[in-house]
Order: C-alpha cells, then structure tokens, then sequence
C-alpha cells in the first residue's frame, strides 16, 4: 500500500520541503504525504530515533527524504542547519512549522519556566525556522510555508502556555504573510482541533480520561485523522494555493461553534472520514475507550 493523496502525485516533483517535528503524528503524515506526491522531503526534529523510523518507512517506499537533528529552540542551531540544508539542496520551497507540544495544567500553577518553555516550543521554534529559511532562501527564491496552529478561539483552558503560543503564531502568520509576500512567499496556518494521533498518548491522569470523550463537543461527533490534517498542509504548498496568503483555516469540525442555548445531539450520521495514511493508527487511548 502507499499513501492515498486527494492531490496530483507529481504536484512537488523538484520542490525541497521541511517538516519540523517530522518524527510523529501530524509531522510524519504530512512527510509521508509530501513524499508520495514527489517531494524531497527534510525531517527536522530532537528525537533521531523518531526522525530514523519515519526516514525508514518512507525511503521503504520509494520516497526521498533526509532528516536532521535540531533542537529548534536554539538560535544557533537553526541557523546552521538551514544554512547546511541549502548547500545540500540549494533552494528550500517548503516548509511545515510543525513541532510543537505542551501539558495541561490550571493557568495559577505553570511555572515561568514551564510557560517559556511552551512558548519557546511553540512559537518561537516556528519564528526562527521561519526567519531563517526565508533569509537563506525564500527572499531569493520565494516559496511557501505553513504554520501550525491550534483550536484556541476560545480560549484553552488548562493550556493557557499553549493557548497563548498558538495565538502568538497566528499573528505571526499575518505579518509574515504581509512582509514576505513581495518576495513571493506565502505564509499561511492550519488550526487543527482534536486529532486522533499518537500525540494524544502523551497525556496522563485526568486529561487522558477526557480525550476518549471529546469527540462528543464536535458536531461530526468525531475527531479527525491525521490525513485530514496534512491535505489542508499539502494543498496551502501547493500551487492551487497562489492566492491564498495570511490566513489560518481552521480543521477542527466546527467544534468551537457549540451553543448551550442549542446542544449538539448525541450521534451524527452521514458522518464522513478521509484517511489516506495507510500507516495511520489509532492513538492507545482511543483504542482503550473502543475496548472497554
């Protein structure tokens, strides 16, 4: 089996894409995506290991992809891995601001440091990878990249570190996309809702014992698979995506439109699902709840 694209398999034949936080969920569906559609694709991430496997599995299949270590945090370290990445490649058309995580906890409990590290994870690693394949590249070239967001319109309680860091990239978004854009870049983000991916298995205690039920606040009455996440991705590389510039499009299945003055029912039908990874699996926790 390979993947399964709602695009044209030879959309990015000749174009150098990076993936940032390549090595799982959404980031390793977007490389194996991207890399069955003809892309060169460039894993970025901390975890060798992770960045090694998904390297395997896509090079199993025919596609074209090298990794590279980087902690994304650190100025330095961005700025020679770009700079090695373009003697290697020499022209970067691409890249996924992916990588990313937190931990819940109420706003009165995070810590300084827990809160700046989110938000050094977050949004600051999306500024610098952004600053610096745009000054090493894309100001000469153009090109496009994609920011990745989150379902934060309302706020995220229990996540406020999160909350705020995704806010920040949205922003961002926009001033990117206004000064890059006479250079030919386009800058633009997905805010994804609740993924059914392996992220979800990082969570313990309370919040591991809501993810199986947050379905139920989504009028599909569903979360969403990993490829509906990376096609949205896909498409805003794309040329079809030429004109679109500055914007964040939401993929979270209307979750945050809910009203307690009209409560969702129950059930949904006609619900449905496009999966195209054919490596896709379910998150443990999920397939906990199935069981049960």
């Amino acid at each position: 089996m390979s993947y399964k694209s709602v695009l044209h398999p030879e959309i990015f034949v000749g174009k150098n894409i990076i993936v940032t936080g390549g090595g799982s969920g959404i980031g390793r569906c977007t490389a194996h995506e991207l890399a069955s559609l003809g892309a060169q694709v460039i894993l970025i991430g901390r975890s060798q290991e992770k960045l090694d496997r998904v390297t395997a599995e896509i090079e199993e299949e025919g596609g074209k992809v090298v990794s590279w270590s980087v902690d994304i945090r650190h100025e330095e370290g961005v700025q020679a891995a770009i700079a090695s990445i373009v003697e290697k490649f020499g022209v970067i058309h691409g890249l996924v601001n992916n990588a990313g995580g937190q931990f819940p906890a109420p706003m009165e409990s995070i810590s300084a440091k827990g809160f700046e590290a989110v938000v050094a994870t977050n949004l600051t690693g999306g500024f610098l990878m952004s600053r610096e394949v745009y000054n090493q590249s894309m100001k000469q070239h153009g090109g496009a990249i994609v920011n990745i967001t989150a379902d934060n319109w309302n706020g995220m309680p229990g996540m406020a570190h999160s909350g705020a860091a995704r806010a920040g990239m949205v922003n961002l978004t926009k001033t990117a996309a206004f000064e890059w854009g006479p250079s030919g870049v386009r800058v633009n983000a997905v805010a994804p809702g609740w993924v059914a991916s392996s992220g979800m298995d990082t969570y313990e205690g309370a919040m591991k014992k809501i993810i199986p039920t947050l379905k139920n606040n989504v009028p599909l009455k569903r979360m969403a698979t990993e490829s509906e996440v990376s096609s949205v991705i896909s498409f805003l590389l794309s040329e079809g995506a030429a004109f679109i510039n500055g914007e964040t499009i939401r993929i979270d299945g209307g979750a945050p439109l809910g009203s307690a003055a009209w409560p969702s029912p129950t059930k949904a039908r006609n619900v449905e699902t496009y999966n195209g990874f054919h490596l896709a699996e379910l998150p443990d926790v999920l397939k906990e709840n199935e069981e049960s």
